[in-house]
């Protein structure tokens, strides 16, 4: 009897679980109909400035089950319907309304939002906004939406075949490249800001006259058309300036160039005999190959900077090239590697098989060559071939080098002492190139007639700072 008893407990205590494991599958399967405990990963998603008709990238949030039952959502909806400048879909099903949607317990649906600003008469940036509804259980929420929107001059794979200027009235965005055709001159005036997709060279065969101030709001920026996080700080967010055999009498002043693959590309000397660029109070940073490259060109360069790019500057093939006041610096970030020199100085360049030379001349006085978190030893280098002219000078400057460059001549030069910039932070990306007290750059210079700094602020006559910045 004993034994019969303990089986008959055994199937009792079976039967018992596999009843609590059902009620427990039961109650999981069904809907909660009551008061429930639903949250979002966010209560608002913001959109950085876009340009009207362009688009923008998608963002999400997720909607959370925090029961323990399924969950029925009767109804996810843009506040503005149909006519809301903004798109939703809810884990495949587009919007602007999408119902019954279920929800397992302590699971989560995406919601993805994009936006597209129609374009209108507005000059200046402009704010839209809108709202997710979410409906439940006979409750809601909401999450907010909003975005940042300016009109702009649109152009896609445009040539300029007539001398053309542009205003600071609004942006420009570049779609697909843009060409300034040979004896043509695009001017542009203080305080434009040209933005270009991914896909937009910009190509001169002719001149190219940008003269901004050196206020913030004066100054010409030319940089890519991703203005949202994480995109703007991407380097070779489109392709870069290009001046062409054919180019002549290009002058940049109070210009920024920012994010591009490079920043700006010479290819042979001006045909009028002149200089080929004039850049003046100028900065090219965050350039994904290199800030400068020239090949048998010419520039003239006071008071510039280039700063974080890969290569910040080439100048091969010789050439004539003269840079005061100049400061090329770069830190290894998380954007790009320092992992080549400063400058690259040669009077030839490979082209397969070939090796082709030219004569070189080029001159630095007042600069600063540095760079730190790098292998990098030799931040200045220069390459002598065959038996072009190869007349390179450095005159009071500060540059690191554990071996100077070859066939150079060096006069009042400090090596491998840190110019104590003001403030550099990688993680931060925070970078103030001007010099501390106390640098050994500070009245390192000679008279070279530079009254100004890239900030427009006054130089002193007799000694003045090395670098682009005086310390005021």
């Amino acid at each position: 009897m004993k034994t019969v008893f303990l089986i008959h407990m055994k199937q009792i205590l079976v039967a018992i679980t596999l009843a609590l494991i059902t009620a427990s599958a039961c109650k999981k399967n069904s809907f909660i109909t009551g008061d429930a405990t639903v949250t979002t990963s966010t209560d608002s998603l913001h959109f950085d400035t876009l340009f009207t008709t362009t688009g923008s990238v998608t963002q999400f949030f997720r909607i959370y089950n925090q029961n323990d039952q399924k969950l029925r959502i009767s109804e996810v909806s843009l506040g503005g319907g149909a006519s809301s400048y903004f798109r939703i879909n809810v884990d495949g099903f587009p919007g602007p309304v999408v119902r019954d949607l279920e929800v397992e317990a302590n699971d989560s649906l995406y919601v993805f939002v994009t936006v597209r600003i129609d374009p209108n008469a507005e000059d200046l940036p402009f704010i839209v906004q809108d709202s997710v509804h979410i409906k439940y259980n006979n409750q809601e929420q909401w999450v907010q939406l909003d975005a940042w929107g300016q009109n702009a001059h649109f152009y896609r794979d445009r040539l300029i075949d007539a001398d053309e200027t542009w205003t600071n009235d609004r942006p420009y965005v570049i779609l697909g490249g843009m060409l300034v055709d040979e004896n043509v001159t695009l001017t542009i005036q203080k305080g434009t800001r040209i933005y270009l997709h991914a896909d937009a060279p910009l190509l001169i065969d002719g001149s190219l006259h940008a003269a901004g101030g050196p206020d913030e709001t004066e100054k010409i920026i030319f940089r890519g058309d991703r203005l949202d996080a994480p995109y703007k700080d991407y380097p070779a967010a489109w392709p870069g300036i290009i001046f062409r055999d054919k180019s002549i009498d290009n002058q940049l002043q109070y210009v920024e160039i920012r994010n591009a693959y490079q920043g700006i590309v010479l290819s042979n000397p001006a045909s009028n005999g002149l200089t080929k660029l004039a850049l003046k109070e100028s900065v090219i940073d965050n350039c994904y190959d290199a800030g400068i490259i020239a090949a048998n060109s010419s520039i003239d360069a006071v008071n510039c900077l280039i700063s974080n790019c890969g290569k910040n500057m080439m100048l091969v093939k010789g050439g004539n090239y003269s840079f005061k006041h100049f400061t090329s610096a770069a830190y290894t970030n998380s954007f790009i590697q320092h992992k080549e020199p400063l400058l690259l100085l040669a009077n030839f360049i490979k082209d397969g098989n070939n090796v082709l030379e030219a004569d070189l001349t080029a001159n630095f006085i007042n600069c600063i060559f540095w760079a730190e978190n790098s292998i990098v030893e030799n931040e200045v280098v220069a390459q002598k071939q065959g038996n072009p002219a190869f007349n390179v000078s450095f005159t009071n400057c500060l540059m690191k080098v554990k071996t100077n460059p070859a066939n150079s001549t060096l006069t009042n030069v400090l090596l491998n002492q840190s110019p104590e910039f003001e403030n550099i932070d990688t993680q931060k990306k925070l970078y103030d190139f001007r010099l501390k007290a106390g640098s050994p750059a500070i009245d390192a210079g000679i008279a070279a007639g530079v009254t100004i700094d890239l900030d427009g602020k006054p130089r002193p006559v007799g000694q003045p700072d090395l670098g682009c910045y005086e310390k005021q």
